[in-house]
């Protein structure tokens, strides 16, 4: 079985979104809108400023007038579904919404970006107090900026922004790249089970800072075993297979093994080993030499038979022709 998956967060902070601007914050900070984690609140929790919200909420607006916050996203890419998350506002959210996108590379200044070129990805839209506001995005070019107006004031609780990577090809060469992160564009397309953790977070940047950072199943009570299904982020040839299952002791998987595929994932004769059967330790940060069998854009990584991992890290090389794949992504118009 399958387990769909959904496309990353490019304004996560875990990926290094950010929000760069805010015209107000009077209640609660923008910050908040690019937090990874599901917002809480705790009723009657009062500070100087009123109930304590965990989101971006500014304050009741007596001029004309909508409020507005810029979003630098972690890594650009084509957005396809956006969320305006309301959860927990109930009498002070806003009733309408608007995001607009902006393309400027480099690293603009918010003056920068109000000169920007920003085009509607949601026109103005009504909005739902205490929901998940999903709104599709038709596919577009490559964004790095989104910026969410709201109609007139009120607050948000997160602000999510799903969408395809598309890596600058020039990091991506002269050397050894990490062929399944994130932020390369890299993506887990199917898994057997994430009932404790979603599968991307295998290919998250950096090192998983607790066991909640990673990718854990529900214990199997069957014969069979757990697996990821990795999109490299181009063809490529990987070098060395890092398994990572820090913080995981007493629910690592017990060995596991990671093989590619060159050609159609669904071809169960196009698959062939990267790294055969191998015992694992919990809590270890495996590393293992590849022997080059070719280039490879597809990867399985076969848990056995069931638990939980920090990190996936497969280094090597770009293929030429995947390079030249990765360059027109990144200039087309």
């Amino acid at each position: 079985m399958t387990t769909p998956i959904t496309l990353p967060d490019l304004a996560s902070r875990a990926l290094s979104g950010g929000v760069v601007h805010a015209n107000d914050e009077f209640f609660a900070p923008s910050d908040h809108l690019v937090d990874p984690n599901p917002p809480t609140f705790t009723p009657r929790t009062f500070g100087p400023k009123g109930q304590i919200y965990e989101g971006w909420e500014t304050r009741r607006r007596r001029t004309p007038g909508h409020d507005h916050a810029i979003v630098r996203l972690g890594v650009p890419g084509i957005v396809r579904t956006i969320v305006v998350d309301t959860s927990h506002f109930t009498g002070n959210y806003p009733p309408y919404a608007a995001i607009d996108g902006c393309r400027v590379d480099g690293h603009p200044s918010p003056e920068h970006l109000a000169d920007a070129a920003w085009v509607p990805l949601v026109p103005r839209a009504a909005l739902a107090g205490d929901t998940r506001n999903v709104f599709p995005v038709d596919p577009g070019h490559r964004i790095t900026h989104v910026r969410l107006s709201i109609f007139p004031d009120g607050g948000v609780a997160r602000l999510r922004v799903h969408g395809e990577v598309t890596p600058d090809p020039r990091f991506l060469t002269g050397g050894l790249v990490d062929l399944a992160a994130l932020e390369h564009g890299g993506l887990v397309v199917g898994c057997s089970d994430m009932f404790y953790g979603t599968p991307n977070n295998l290919i998250a940047p950096g090192r998983a800072r607790t066991m909640g950072e990673g990718w854990e199943t529900a214990r199997r009570r069957d014969d069979g075993n757990d697996w990821v299904l990795v999109r490299l982020a181009a063809p490529g040839v990987v070098r060395v297979a890092e398994l990572d299952t820090s913080h995981f002791k007493g629910n690592a998987p017990g060995a596991a093994a990671v093989r590619g595929s060159a050609g159609d994932p669904d071809d169960p004769d196009g698959w062939f080993d990267l790294l055969p059967v191998t015992r694992l330790q919990p809590d270890t940060r495996h590393r293992f030499l590849v022997e080059d069998v070719g280039a490879v854009s597809w990867v399985r990584l076969d848990a056995y038979p069931d638990g939980g991992m920090a990190r996936l890290r497969l280094l090597g090389e770009i293929t030429p022709t995947g390079l030249d794949t990765v360059r027109r992504r990144w200039s087309a118009p």
